[in-house]
């Protein structure tokens, strides 16, 4: 019979943001916990002796819009902005996200060479960091260290591609390879430079997707190709082996054939892991699949967003669209996550393609008004109080009705979220070996248990 390690719960801190009527309410109060009485009906279970992956941590995307939004606004809402992430009692972010050249949430196009230059002669990050820099700086300040970043790349420079454009997909030319990942090395050496702590790499973000932005297509085999036979030992050769590789870095629906296909058979040691997105729903099926085949690679979350085209910008469900996933991917493995803009402005920009997205926060560039989005909330109910470090821990629930995750924090205190995506209030005995405590959990809302032992 296993032995199994006897947990006493002292106290539950329970903080819940409800949006009854379209009303943000935050609501705190402390449960005690009392003898376990056979209770059956209303239980959810938690057993931290029961222990998977550990988590890193929560991160944000500092845009090239990001940042010229925040070179737009105010010193006071720019303070805002940054403590409600990196400061003392904000958000917890501890990680973030930058695109090396143009996305589609930068003002414009723009690249670090001039067209044709195979000698990198031209190569300059002057427009690169123009409006990111600043950003990442105050991130920096307040965070009191340097932020590590993941890097991801939308399209390599135009002429080294198939289509001559950023845009449209096309496909890195075979010969332009060593010249590619030269590129990209001096990218990242260049960035050192001025502070910028880059710690995982992307060389591709979404390769399946040819877009009307800047984007480019590989298939599994061309991403393998370049990334084992070119990409890695040029990092390795140029200072950079200290950079941890990413693949795939698009949605999950295919995600367990790329893991199949990228990281199989004699790679091993190249790849940190796979990173993914959300936009072709939960799959969570997926991440779990790759987790058990594949238990080497680290899974990561580089990117989430809710696009105005698909969402009203007023729909309290997407922000529980996040919450939903977040707890999905968790609980299927995945150890990190990465959300996309920090901020953006009023209309979900700017966007070169006009793809407008939600974000934590939107600033008004007409009443110079920053507003926080419900989406913020939620994330925050997860990043605050989760800790660098915490392993996620076994759980039962006794309805689909309520998304449920655990995880222990390096202090030992568990931290149990709840997401509650009914309009209903639902009861929840909380029970923890043979301790309980009752909970109420409010229709439309996401509550955070803290438990101390």
């Amino acid at each position: 019979m296993e032995n199994i390690t006897k947990f006493d719960p002292r106290a539950l801190r329970l903080f819940t943001t409800a949006f009854g009527g379209g009303q943000k309410t935050e609501i705190s109060s402390v449960h005690t916990f009392s003898d376990d009485n056979g209770v059956e009906n209303d239980v959810v279970n938690i057993h931290p002796e029961i222990v998977y992956q550990t988590f890193e941590g929560f991160g944000g995307a500092f845009t090239d819009a990001a940042g010229y939004v925040f070179s737009l606004m105010p010193k006071k809402e720019r303070r805002r902005l940054i403590e409600a992430y990196f400061g003392e009692g904000g958000a917890g972010y501890t990680a973030g996200r930058i695109h090396l050249d143009s996305c589609d949430f930068s003002v414009g196009h723009y690249e670090a060479v001039e067209p044709n230059d195979e000698t990198l002669a031209t190569f300059n990050l002057s427009r690169a960091v123009k409006y990111i820099r600043p950003l990442l700086d105050a991130a920096q300040s307040a965070y009191g260290k340097q932020i590590p970043l993941m890097a991801s790349l939308w399209s390599p420079p135009a002429f080294m591609k198939s289509n001559g454009a950023r845009n449209g997909g096309g496909q890195l030319l075979k010969k332009y390879y060593p010249l590619f990942a030269e590129y990209i090395c001096r990218y990242i050496a260049e960035l050192k430079k001025i502070d910028f702590h880059i710690v995982r790499l992307a060389a591709q973000n979404e390769p399946k997707a040819v877009q009307i932005w800047d984007s480019c297509v590989y298939t599994a085999e061309e991403e393998r190709d370049f990334l084992v036979n070119y990409l890695r030992p040029a990092l390795d050769e140029n200072g950079c082996d200290d950079i941890k590789l990413l693949f795939w870095d698009h949605n999950k629906e295919r995600l367990y054939e790329r893991a199949a296909a990228v990281a199989g058979e004699r790679v091993s040691g190249v790849f940190e892991g796979i990173a993914f997105h959300w936009y072709s729903g939960d799959h969570f099926e997926a991440v779990d699949l790759v987790r058990s085949r594949f238990p080497h690679l680290k899974l990561v979350q580089s990117e989430a967003s809710v696009e105005f085209l698909k969402f009203d910008r007023n729909d309290i469900g997407a922000a529980a669209k996040y919450a939903h996933e977040l707890i999905g991917n968790i609980n299927a493995g995945m150890h990190a996550f990465y959300d996309w803009n920090i901020v953006l402005d009023q209309e979900g920009g700017p966007n070169h393609a006009k793809n407008f997205c939600d974000a934590p926060f939107l600033f008004d560039t007409c009443t110079s008004k920053l507003e926080e989005r419900p989406v913020y909330s939620y994330i925050s109910h997860f990043s605050r109080y989760i800790r660098p470090g915490a392993l996620r821990v076994a759980f039962s629930r006794y309805t689909a009705d309520l998304d449920v995750t655990a995880l222990k924090n390096p202090d030992g205190a568990v931290i149990s979220v709840i997401l509650n995506r009914g309009t209903d209030e639902k009861k929840v005995v909380l029970r923890i070996g043979d301790k309980a405590t009752d909970i109420r959990v409010p229709g439309v809302s996401i509550s955070t248990a803290a438990i101390d032992f």
